[in-house]
C-alpha cells in the first residue's frame, strides 16, 4: 500500500513538473482574439524557467527567455486585417487561431454596462441583424481579488452573430458594431463588469494612496490586512482545538436535544391523540459549531477598495487597447463631492498601469432615476472638463424614473461611439450635447454660453425647460446661514447663448439645468445630443 501511494506520489509530481513547464499563453491570447491595430502588442504567459519562447504572427517572429516562470515578447506593429495564426512555441506549441488584428476596447463599469444584449428595448429586431464575425468579445471571469492578479480564469473570444449576440453587454455591442462599421476594422471587447460596484472598488491600492482624500479606503483595506494576518496566527491553534469543541457539543448539547426531541415527538403524538394544543418544538441549546475559516479565503467583496482592479483589470494589462468605455457610478451616489477626485484617480491609475499614455476614457453620465444625485452627474461632467482625452455620453433622454437598468441601450452606444470616432479616430464631427462653458448676469437676466454647440442649440419638442433660476441668499438669522432659493425660470435661445430669466428674481446670482434626480430637460444642438444637467453655483 506504502509503495502504491509512492508511486503515485511520484507520477503525480512528475505530472505537475511537466504542466509547469508547458508554455502557456495568458488566456486573452486564445482562439478568435483580437489585437490592436498600429501598435507594440504584448504577447505573454507562463513557461518553466530559462525556457526559450518564440511567438509568431504572420511572419513575424519574437523570442525570449522564460524568468521567474514568465515570458513576455512584444510583436511590431501591424496593420488590421486576418485572420492570422499565432503561435507560441517553447518545449511544446500552442497554436491560436483565427486572430484579427483592429481595434481593441475595454468595456467596464457596473450593472448597466454588465447588461446584457438580450434584455435590451430593441433586442427582438436587432438580434436577426446581428451578423458581425469580425466583432469579438471576450468576457473576464475572474472575481474579486486581495492581491493584484496576473492569471485570468479560463476566457474565450466569442464572434458575434444572431446566436452569441444575447450574452454580449448591450451597450458594448452597439458602441463595437458602430466603431466596426466607421472604421472598417475588425473590433475586439474586453468585458469586464461587475453590478453593484464602487469605483473605489475599481483603482487599485497603490492608485489610492496617491490622493490623501481617498486614504480612508487605504486604511480599510491595510485594516483588513492586519486581521487577516491575526486571524491567520491563530488558525493552526483554533483548528487543532476544534475536534474537542465539536466533542464538547455533541456531549452537552446534542445528545440532551435529541432526547428532548424524542420526548417532544411523544408528547405530541398524546397531545393530538387527546385532541390538546400541540407542545413547542425543542431546540438546541446552542448552534452546532463550524470548523474556523481558512484566514486566505477572506471574502473579497464587490464593493471592498481595490478587489476588482486586482481581480478583474490587473490580469489584463499590458494588453495593448485603443481605449475604454466605461458605465458605472451609480453605486457611488450620494458621494458627489469625494467622486470628483475618485473618478479622476481611477482614470489616471488605469493609464498609469497600462504604460499607453492618455488613451481615450469614454463614459456615461448616468441616467435620470431616483436617488441618483446631481451632485454625482457634476462630478462626471467636471471629470470630464479636467481630463484629457475624455468624453461623456449624457443619457438625459434615456432613463427611467423608478428602474436604474433603462432597456434603452443603443443611444448610450452610438453616442460612445461618436466619442469614439472624434477623439480616437480623429474625425471631424461633433460627438458631445452642449457643454456649459459660462456665464454672465445682465441686468434682471443671465446669459448662459456654451461649447459643443454644433450646428446650433435647439429646444427638442417644445419651448425651453429644466432651468431654474436664485436671487442672493436671504440674510443670515440666529447664526444660520441660508441657501438661495432657486424657482423654475423661463429659458431661450439666443444664438449661441441661453437667456434665463424670472419675474420672481429681479437679481438673479445662479442657474441650475436639469438639477434633479430625475431631469427633465429639452436642450440640444442640431446633432441630435442632449445638454448635461450643471449649475453655475458653486
Amino acid at each position: 500500500m506504502k509503495k502504491q501511494l509512492l508511486i503515485s506520489l511520484v507520477t503525480a509530481l512528475a505530472f505537475a513538473s511537466s504542466a509547469r513547464a508547458e508554455v502557456k499563453p495568458n488566456a486573452l491570447f486564445s482562439d478568435n482574439a483580437v489585437l490592436q491595430q498600429n501598435a507594440s502588442v504584448p504577447v505573454w504567459g507562463t513557461a518553466k524557467e530559462g525556457e526559450k519562447v518564440t511567438v509568431t504572427l504572420d511572419g513575424q517572429a519574437e523570442t525570449t527567455v522564460a524568468k521567474g516562470g514568465k515570458w513576455m515578447v512584444r510583436l511590431k506593429p501591424h496593420k488590421a486585417g486576418g485572420p492570422f495564426t499565432l503561435t507560441i512555441a517553447g518545449e511544446n506549441t500552442v497554436t491560436v487561431n483565427n486572430v484579427l488584428v483592429g481595434e481593441v476596447w475595454v468595456c467596464s463599469g457596473q450593472s448597466n454596462m454588465a447588461f446584457g444584449f438580450a434584455g435590451c428595448a430593441n433586442a427582438a429586431t436587432e438580434t436577426p441583424l446581428a451578423n458581425y464575425p469580425k466583432l469579438r468579445r471576450f468576457y473576464v471571469n475572474n472575481g474579486g481579488a486581495l492581491t493584484p492578479q496576473t492569471e485570468l480564469q479560463k476566457g474565450e473570444w466569442v464572434e458575434c452573430s444572431p446566436a452569441t449576440v444575447g450574452g454580449f453587454s448591450a451597450v458594448g455591442y452597439f458602441f463595437g458594431r458602430d466603431i466596426h462599421k466607421a472604421t472598417g476594422a475588425p473590433v475586439g471587447m474586453i468585458h469586464s463588469s461587475v453590478g453593484g460596484t464602487p469605483a473605489q472598488a475599481w483603482t487599485s491600492l497603490a492608485g489610492l494612496e496617491k490622493d490623501p482624500e481617498l486614504h480612508g479606503y487605504v486604511e480599510a483595506v491595510r485594516k483588513m490586512e492586519a486581521d487577516r494576518d491575526a486571524a491567520a496566527a491563530k488558525y493552526p491553534q483554533e483548528l487543532a482545538a476544534f475536534p474537542a469543541k465539536l466533542k464538547e457539543w455533541e456531549e452537552t448539547v446534542e445528545k440532551p436535544y435529541q432526547q428532548a426531541l424524542k420526548d417532544w415527538k411523544s408528547e405530541t403524538e398524546k397531545s393530538k391523540a387527546a385532541g390538546k394544543p400541540l407542545p413547542p418544538m425543542p431546540k438546541p441549546a446552542t448552534p452546532k459549531p463550524w470548523p474556523p475559516a481558512l484566514p486566505g479565503l477572506v471574502n473579497a467583496r464587490a464593493g471592498f477598495p481595490a478587489t476588482l482592479f486586482n481581480g478583474k483589470i490587473a490580469p489584463l494589462i499590458p494588453y495593448a487597447i485603443k481605449g475604454v468605455i466605461w458605465y458605472q457610478g451609480e453605486s457611488n451616489s450620494g458621494a458627489g463631492k469625494e467622486y470628483r477626485t475618485l473618478f479622476l484617480r481611477m482614470i489616471s491609475d488605469w493609464r498609469e498601469k497600462w504604460g499607453e499614455g492618455d488613451f481615450p476614457f469614454l463614459f456615461v453620465q448616468i441616467a435620470p432615476c431616483n436617488r441618483m444625485m446631481p451632485e454625482l452627474r457634476e462630478a462626471q461632467f467636471l471629470t470630464w472638463k479636467k481630463t484629457p482625452n475624455t468624453a461623456m455620453a449624457v443619457t438625459t433622454d434615456v432613463g427611467e424614473a423608478n428602474d436604474i437598468h433603462p432597456k434603452q441601450k443603443e443611444p448610450v452606444g452610438a453616442r460612445l461611439a461618436l466619442a469614439a470616432r472624434a477623439l480616437a479616430y480623429g474625425e471631424k464631427i461633433e460627438y458631445s450635447g452642449p457643454e456649459y462653458d459660462s456665464f454672465k448676469v445682465d441686468q434682471n437676466r443671465v446669459v448662459l454660453s456654451f461649447k459643443h454647440v454644433g450646428g446650433g442649440l435647439v429646444a427638442k419638442d417644445g419651448p425651453l425647460k429644466g432651468f431654474t433660476i436664485a436671487g442672493p441668499p436671504p440674510p443670515p438669522s440666529r447664526g444660520a446661514v441660508h441657501p438661495s432659493i432657486f424657482v423654475p425660470a423661463k429659458a431661450e435661445i439666443k444664438g449661441d447663448t441661453v437667456v434665463v430669466s424670472s419675474d420672481q428674481v429681479p437679481l438673479p446670482v445662479a442657474v441650475r439645468y436639469g438639477w434633479t434626480d430625475v431631469p427633465d430637460g429639452n436642450l440640444w444642438n442640431k446633432e441630435g445630443l442632449p445638454a448635461s444637467p450643471f449649475r453655475t453655483d458653486p
